[in-house]
């Protein structure tokens, strides 16, 4: 039930600020999608799968014998704008109260399982404290990212002033719930050289496309092609945890690609795209026409260009073999990674623990400082001196040195040398948009492709997503911006399958990521290039603190560290269209946020 709501008005946040357990980093790092699906071994030359008629089994409705019902509260236990987990026998339902209705959802975010009671209830949804996806409280519809699954909706009644809830046993288990999709009828499919939707990158954004197609009804032929061995997975976790198995990385098991059609041609490489023609050829001389075309190719790490960058065991990371690796030769070993950005700061917090010593090299003098500021960038560099990683900063590697061709000594500019046996390089990305060179299709002076704000490129019929684009960022004027993050790259994916399917969407989200070193997790909103001030409330020594970043009058971002939920509170406040005033956060009233006060 649950019927319908008028939507409040956009800044009631009602919320109490809760503080997190010494549990939560743990759970979040280990937290993959339980029972780890398959991986994909493709092999480049058996490249189509036949769409079986195999489905998951669909949505039943379930028999009595299969509900549990129950009276889980009082009316009056809950407040509007309320939320509480309450038990249901065979699990624990979301009870959420709003505008005098209550609502019973999944308690659990399906992304990395966070507690979504700790989370921000604000305009008929509810946005998780951990990395923001956010659910729509009268469905249960994942309404931003990341993740791919909703939330299961339950039934509730009201009788004698009491909350009854009741749900299948089946969905309090699952915690999860795929939206219904189409099949695909295409008779060609899995034979023919055309297509109707061709997804080049099988990343967040490309799959998001293809799962959006189908959740939308669209039956014709999708074929997502990738450069690499597994079906699509991940990523974001492969700096997390270096040891993950490809089986754990993935984001679908193979079935479910075999069951809606969705054909993924892995170590696919496009080499060129004929736009007049509607045609990409492959690197094998394969030759695929299509209708509409998605380009979310990602990015190629930089690499090195010193003196010895052929040398052995020096690595960027890219791949769950590249992980993998980089710990096998790093286990009692040392290990020096350049660039104390994410990627780097998080493999080196990673191998703290396996190698026997752990170098970071970076040309800034704090880390994270363009991200982060000086201030937090000099707590997290604390942070990890106090786990006995040794920094060399504003310096770069000079020379890699080898001995019987593997990596032994990393030699600095400072001409101090580390000893090395294993090198991990995160010194950034370029987006890897070079086969569309002679294309046609508008690449900017650093090679990203330009799109618009339903993601069309400058061609007809052809759109672009995730870490190669540049598009306008809605809330802060609509400048043209990069934004290669995880949650991003899944909004955009959506937006741009709304837009083949000529639905007119826009993107809006409003930007949101994280990180996590030794079980801590920073979180981020917002939009920060170019903040000229940084105000920080709680404490920066302890790493519990919330930092505001402004730019003139304005708050245009905000990280925090054990202050959940905040940085879900900010993105709530930001993508309900309200600017947030310097001012306010410099009182350290918090009053304005949480709905309590003036």
């Amino acid at each position: 039930m649950g019927g319908c709501f008028s939507k409040p008005k956009p800044v009631e946040l009602k919320i109490e600020v809760v503080l997190p357990e010494k549990e939560r980093g743990k759970d979040e790092l280990s937290a993959s999608g339980k029972g780890s699906p398959r991986a994909y071994q493709g092999n480049g030359t058996a490249r189509h799968f036949h769409t079986e008629e195999r489905l998951p089994a669909p949505h039943s409705y379930p028999g009595p014998q299969d509900c549990v019902e129950a009276a889980v509260c009082h009316v009056k236990d809950l407040e509007n704008g309320q939320m509480r987990e309450v038990e249901l026998g065979w699990g624990k339902v979301l009870l959420v109260k709003d505008n005098g209705e209550f609502h019973a959802l999944g308690h659990k975010c399906p992304h990395y399982g966070a507690p979504l009671v700790k989370g921000v209830l604000s305009r008929g949804r509810v946005r998780c404290p951990w990395h923001g996806a956010c659910f729509n409280i009268s469905t249960g519809d994942l309404e931003d990212f990341p993740g791919l699954d909703s939330l299961h909706k339950f039934q509730v009644k009201i009788e004698k002033e009491k909350v009854y809830v009741r749900a299948s046993k089946q969905a309090l288990q699952l915690q999860r719930r795929t939206k219904v999709m189409a099949k695909c009828i295409s008779p060609s499919a899995g034979h023919s050289g055309s297509t109707n939707v061709l997804i080049v990158g099988a990343g967040a954004a490309g799959l998001v496309c293809a799962e959006t197609l189908r959740q939308e009804g669209f039956s014709d032929r999708i074929v997502l092609c990738t450069l690499d061995r597994h079906l699509p997975y991940d990523r974001p976790k492969l700096s997390k945890s270096l040891d993950a198995q490809p089986e754990q990385l993935a984001l679908r098991p193979k079935e479910f690609f075999r069951a809606y059609g969705i054909e993924v041609l892995t170590e696919a490489q496009v080499v060129t795209v004929d736009v007049r023609n509607k045609k990409v050829v492959f690197k094998d001389g394969f030759k695929l026409e299509y209708s509409k075309l998605l380009l979310a190719p990602g990015s190629s790490p930089k690499t090195l260009s010193c003196k010895g960058k052929e040398v052995e065991n020096v690595f960027t990371i890219r791949t769950p073999e590249d992980a993998n690796r980089v710990v096998r030769l790093a286990r009692g070993r040392n290990a020096v990674v350049v660039g104390a950005g994410f990627l780097g700061m998080e493999v080196a917090a990673y191998l703290t623990e396996k190698a026997h010593s752990v170098s970071v090299v970076e040309l800034e003098e704090t880390p994270f400082r363009k991200f982060l500021g000086e201030r937090v960038g000099r707590a997290l560099l604390k942070m990890f001196e106090n786990n006995r990683v040794k920094f060399y900063m504003q310096t770069e590697v000079s020379e890699l040195r080898a001995q019987e061709g593997k990596l032994k000594e990393v030699v600095l500019k400072s001409s101090k040398v580390v000893r090395a046996d294993v090198c991990v390089v995160g010194i950034g990305a370029v987006p890897a948009t070079g086969f569309l060179r002679q294309s046609g299709i508008g690449l900017d002076s650093r090679g990203f492709i330009p799109v618009n704000k339903m993601m069309q490129t400058n061609i007809p019929g052809v759109f672009a997503a995730g870490d190669a684009v540049t598009f306008p960022l809605a809330w802060r004027n609509n400048r043209k911006v990069n934004i290669p993050h995880w949650q991003m790259a899944h909004a955009q994916g959506r937006v741009a399958a709304q837009n083949m399917l000529a639905q007119e969407a826009e993107i809006s989200t409003v930007p949101y990521l994280w990180t996590a070193m030794f079980g801590k997790s920073l979180r981020y909103a917002g939009y920060g290039e170019g903040f000229d001030d940084v105000i920080i409330q709680g404490d920066l020594e302890e790493l519990k603190f919330v930092a505001f970043y402004t730019k003139g009058d304005e708050v245009i971002a905000v990280a925090s560290m054990n202050y959940d939920p905040i940085v879900s509170k900010v993105a709530e406040v930001l993508a309900s269209g309200r600017a947030i005033r310097k001012r306010e956060v410099e009182t350290g009233d918090m009053s304005w946020l949480t709905g309590k006060g003036s």
